[in-house]
């Protein structure tokens, strides 16, 4: 039977760390670190994720403010907000939650924040400088990930990883993350030829692929370990992920539960970039990103 990593203790270790690291900032500048949250329309599963980073950062000690907009918010209004956030001395850190009306392009207004304010991790300049080695912004689920591993002492080393979907959110990140660590990484997507055989390999196998239960024991190796990315509702109202558990938790050697793995590691290493950029901006450290973890 597999034994669990428990995101929810890891990020609790998570959460101290940086509740001390805010404290010393606040003493150090007058100030805590400010992180602002942009909310358009009115999604109901993004109001709840943006009212746990909300409630999370006070909780923290962080100057959280959440700004929301209508659905039929005009482009040229969100990107102004964004500029006004960008020139804001007391905002270390900005967030567009995630997904945008169809009308908004997500790719210019991830473009629109300043690289030092981008605490998702997603400007092209910090996932360029991720990919290439550099101390960068990382996304914050494979950020999250890679803690719990080394939490929980997973080695990684020389391992066969295999990732499952390549979005630039988890998949494609994580595995250069993972790949920074010297495991030897494969992507399998959609596209991908005998997938099967690919994961049956895997030393460790993270999952992020959006669609319910869809991995089984049997797409996993004998003692691997496996992380669930994905989250899902049931018609009964249960919460699950991509992973079959009642099926790969029988194989596995470590597997991520849902609720309670992934989830609340992405929200802490949220919390964890918004003091790395404070610090930053007011030089007290002189490295722009939060990764390479130290």
């Amino acid at each position: 039977m597999a034994r669990l990593l428990d995101g929810r203790a890891v990020a609790k270790e998570v959460h101290r760390e940086v509740q001390q690291g805010v404290e010393t900032f606040r003493e150090a500048v007058g100030r805590a670190p400010g992180l602002r949250v942009v909310l358009v329309g009115d999604d109901p599963a993004s109001r709840i994720y943006v009212r746990k980073k909300r409630e999370l950062a006070a909780r923290l000690g962080m100057d959280s403010e959440v700004l929301t907009f209508p659905a039929d918010t005009p482009e040229s209004l969100l990107l102004e907000t964004l500029d006004r956030l960008n020139e804001a001395r007391e905002v270390d850190g900005i967030l567009v939650q995630l997904p945008l009306p169809d009308h908004l392009s997500t790719q210019k207004v991830i473009q629109r924040i300043v690289p030092e304010k981008d605490v998702d991790g997603f400007h092209p300049l910090n996932l360029g400088r991720l990919f290439s080695g550099l101390p960068a912004f990382a996304p914050c689920t494979p950020l999250g990930i890679l803690r719990m591993f080394r939490h929980y002492a997973i080695p990684l080393e020389g391992k066969r990883v295999v990732v499952m979907g390549r979005s630039l959110i988890v998949g494609r990140p994580m595995g250069v993350m993972l790949l920074h660590e010297h495991a030897t990484v494969t992507w399998v997507h959609s596209r991908t030829q005998n997938a099967l055989e690919i994961t049956r390999d895997a030393d460790v196998l993270v999952v992020a692929v959006g669609k319910r239960e869809m991995v089984d024991g049997s797409w996993v190796k004998e003692g691997a370990v496996v992380v669930d990315v994905g989250i899902h509702r049931t018609e009964e109202g249960r919460l699950t992920g991509d992973v079959l558990r009642s099926s790969v938790e029988e194989k596995a050697s470590w597997l991520t539960p849902v609720p309670g793995g992934v989830g609340p590691m992405t929200v802490a290493m949220l919390m964890w970039n918004t003091l790395a950029a404070a610090r930053f901006r007011e030089g007290l450290s002189d490295r722009m990103g939060s990764y390479p973890l130290v």
